[in-house]
């Protein structure tokens, strides 16, 4: 009987230290988007024209993907510039091939955009990086900050399950509505930013990393009073077009971050470790909550643990509802996409738990598709995308209106407040 007690005390006190590190990063996630991120967006007023901003656009040789980005960015930008592993031919833009004989500390993307730093010149006050399939959406200027980050928007392109876990990643991104009260803002999405010049040419991009965007501003945050801001105009981004390819990204991810973290300071290290967890080996969450109604009532504190953690299994239905918000989607939408939650945490969780536990030391760019199969899954007219300027939203015509496509960006079923 006493040894039966003490292997229930042991369960008690393991199930007691993983519900503290779940619950340290959900609660961290809540007061970043309800307590820090007051005040967010008192400094979004633009300062900077688009004459003072610098495209450059990133790829291997995905030439039909790249005209579709260099298209969309607003005619008020002059200076577009593709830094190409490969050659291609693009209107519209600059294009500069990276020499094969370039060598330097980084690799793959961040080899190019060293190299780029070293070789392309620039007048202009900011450098604004875009992935090769980011189509900029709202874009009219900058404010004045350091570092600006734009926020995402992945569109559909024809894996319903990675939409589905592009819609529940979009939700947790809320907390970057908090970033900017951190020293070090923990983390960055290199498909949209824009960095003042000076400061990109001071610290480069020359280390090895398969996350340089996280990187470049871990390490700017180091050297320098940093200025971050969101800037809340969904920029429009693939999602993957496959469960595996988007395994693999989260594996990179989780790889690169894991690779870089002796960059923050110690106080950061906590949260840090507590995330990866969190985010790796989330879809154990509802197994807290079903161990501790299987302990018997002897067990010290169990009681009050059920409640708990199924309190913190709730936190992974508000994020996905957070999605929704994000995307517009419909209100009467929810229901289908709260009964797919657990779907979207197992998959969105995989790849990064396949990081922590095989971490990956290359780089594999994420496999994209071309203008006219967006525009086919989607349902919308031929040479809509085309047809997108910049300075506007995409599909949707006023932020008032519903979505009521359900893994699509149909814009023939958009739904306004009023209906």
């Amino acid at each position: 009987m006493t040894e039966l007690l003490s292997v229930q005390g042991l369960l008690a006190v393991f199930l007691w230290v993983a519900f503290a590190v779940y619950a340290f990063s959900a609660l961290w996630w809540l007061l970043e988007v309800f307590v820090l991120r007051h005040g967010w967006n008192t400094d979004t007023d633009e300062v900077w024209g688009l004459d003072d901003i610098q495209v450059r656009v990133l790829t291997i040789d995905a030439e039909p993907v790249v005209q579709q980005t260099v298209n969309a960015v607003p005619d008020g930008v002059a200076d577009i510039r593709v830094i190409a592993e490969a050659a291609v031919d693009i209107d519209g833009a600059t294009v500069h091939v990276v020499p094969d004989e370039f060598d330097c500390e980084a690799t793959n993307k961040g080899r190019a955009v060293e190299w780029a730093r070293r070789n392309v010149d620039a007048d202009e006050e900011y450098l604004l990086y875009l992935d090769e399939d980011t189509i900029v959406t709202e874009l009219t200027g900058l404010p004045d900050a350091d570092f600006i980050q734009f926020t995402e928007k992945p569109i559909y392109t024809g894996s319903r399950l990675t939409y589905l876990c592009e819609v529940f990643r979009t939700g947790y991104q809320f907390e970057q509505l908090g970033f900017h009260r951190l020293s070090y803002p923990l983390y960055a999405w290199g498909g949209g930013f824009a960095i003042r010049r000076t400061i990109e040419a001071e610290i480069g991009w020359n280390v090895a990393t398969i996350t340089e965007d996280t990187n470049l501003i871990w390490r700017a945050a180091k050297e320098y009073d940093l200025t971050y801001q969101l800037v809340n105009t969904r920029f429009r981004n693939q999602a993957p077009p496959s469960v595996s390819a988007m395994l693999k990204q989260r594996r990179r991810w989780m790889s690169g971050t894991m690779g870089d973290d002796h960059l923050l300071p110690p106080l950061y290290r906590p949260l840090y470790f507590t995330r990866v967890v969190a985010w790796a080996f989330s879809p154990f969450v509802p197994f807290l909550a079903v161990a501790s109604y299987l302990l018997p009532g002897t067990a010290p504190g169990m009681e009050l643990y059920s409640i708990l953690s199924t309190a913190l299994l709730g936190i992974l239905f508000i994020y996905m509802v957070f999605g929704l918000i994000a995307y517009r989607k419909h209100p009467i939408l929810w229901p289908l996409f709260l009964l797919l939650t657990p779907v979207a945490v197992v998959l969105h969780s995989i790849g990064a738990m396949w990081g922590v536990v095989r971490p990956v030391e290359t780089f594999e760019v994420t496999e994209k598709v071309a203008a006219d199969t967006i525009e086919e899954v989607n349902e919308l007219e031929q040479g809509e995308l085309a047809s997108h300027e910049g300075t506007e939203r995409l599909l949707r015509d006023s932020p008032d209106e519903f979505e009521s496509g359900v893994f699509s960006d149909d814009d023939t079923g958009v739904l306004s407040d009023d209906d």
